[in-house]
């Protein structure tokens, strides 16, 4: 299973981010750019996956690391980020969170 850090993360530029936590914990706060999926929808939704290599985040990185193991026999080009959303919080990282 590819994975990064989230200092690789940061330096990415133009590579799709798939958050894979639930709603309400996306409505909390996000990487800027990321797209919820939830793992507990993504195998409805995988029409929704980007076509090419794209990255994979969650709280700590354990849900999206298995979403990674799922969807690389599947043919998708997908990488785990290491740390997840709480490392990039703890970075001092920008963070999203839609207004109410």
């Amino acid at each position: 299973m590819k994975s990064i850090t989230i200092a690789e993360l940061a330096a990415r530029e133009d590579t799709p981010l798939i958050d894979v936590r639930e709603k309400d914990e996306f409505a909390a706060g996000h990487v800027p750019g990321a797209v919820n999926i939830p793992m507990s929808e993504i195998g409805n939704r995988l029409d929704e996956l980007p076509e090419g290599a794209f990255d994979v985040i969650c709280q700590v990185g354990g849900r999206s690391g298995r979403v990674v193991q799922a969807l690389e026999p599947r043919g998708y080009d997908a990488t785990n980020v290491e740390g997840g959303t709480g490392e990039w919080i703890a970075a001092g990282h920008p963070v999203e969170v839609p207004s109410a």
